[in-house]
This record gives structure tokens, sequence and C-alpha cells, in this order.
């Protein structure tokens, strides 16, 4: 369809843009890198606003322990509390001496990091052999294991893997959180 116009539209058209001027360019600017965006100032915190650490006197331990970071889905948790995630890497730290069995398990989540390993299995016991009969080793490892950020879940293991008296856990990939953009 073609329309014509009127010589009255047409004149009413050259009116309305006899004062514009055409533009230089008929291309797009070209592109070019903005500066990366300036953080907003934090507020700093008061050191009375701040939460204090975990106390080993509030946290308890049951026969089952079972313990999972906020945000980590309940499938995964469940996965782990089946046995469905593969221990990569094991430590056996029962008979030991609390000191002992601390500096075994930094050394070990030292190896575990390097390894990338994403599930291991601890193996605490289950105290019958102590003198308190209570179960040291289950309540520090219940406990350490709280205070790590690397680790996102730990459950009891299942029975052919050690039962109440191990755990398995979940440990935070390495590399989340260092990767940068690349810009090309």
């Amino acid at each position: 369809m073609n329309k014509q116009l009127h010589d009255s539209d047409s004149e009413i058209f050259r009116t309305a843009m006899g004062d514009v001027e055409p533009l230089e360019a008929n291309r797009a600017e070209p592109y070019r890198e903005r500066p990366p965006p300036v953080p907003r100032p934090q507020p700093e915190e008061d050191p009375a606003e701040r939460p204090e650490p975990l106390a080993e006197s509030e946290v308890e331990t049951h026969d089952y322990l079972i313990f999972a970071r906020p945000g980590i889905q309940k499938r995964v948790v469940a996965e782990l509390q089946r046995g469905r995630i593969q221990p990569e890497l094991e430590v056996d730290l029962h008979g030991l001496r609390v000191a002992h069995a601390q500096a075994l398990l930094k050394d070990f989540f030292a190896d575990c990091r390097h390894r990338r390993v994403r599930c291991a299995r601890i193996i605490h016991g289950k105290g019958r052999g102590s003198d308190s009969r209570q179960p040291v080793l289950k309540c520090k490892v219940n406990y350490w294991l709280r205070l790590r950020e690397d680790v996102l879940a730990f459950v009891s293991a299942t029975r052919r893997d050690g039962g109440t008296g191990a755990v398995y856990v979940l440990l935070r990939n390495p590399d989340k959180g260092s990767q940068r953009r690349t810009q090309s």
C-alpha cells in the first residue's frame, strides 16, 4: 500500500524539521571498556554486634551426627546420609589423644584441599575405650567440623562404613569463589 502525502502535510513536516541539522557520523559509537564499579563503602562493624565464635559447650553431640550449613540442599544431605556420595579420602582417628587427633585432622584437610576432595570420611570411634565411657573424639570432631569454613555438611556414616563411629564430610569446592571472569 502506497500512501501519498498531501501537500499540506509535506509543508507541515518541512516546517517542523527546518532547524534540524544532519548527524556528522552515521555509525554507532565503537565499544569501549568501562571502568570497574567502585564498591560502596561498608559501615564499620561494631565489635559488640559481631557474632561470637561457637563455644564447644554449645554443641550437642548425639549418637547420630548431622550438620549442614545454610543453603545446602536437603537432597544433597540425603545423598550423603545414604552413602551415595563416595568418600575419596579417609582418616582414622579413633584411639588417638585429642591433641594428636586435632593435628592429624588439620593435615588431613590440607591434603583434601590439595587433592580437590569433595567427600571424605573421618573415623572417630564410638568412645567405648575412653575412661569416662563418653565419646571424646566424637564430641571434638563434631565441634571442630562446625568451625571449619570448608566443611559444608557432615553426617554419621552408614553401617557398612562405620555407622555412628564415623562421619561423611562434604567439603567446599576449593575453586569456588576464586574463579575470575575474563573479559575478551
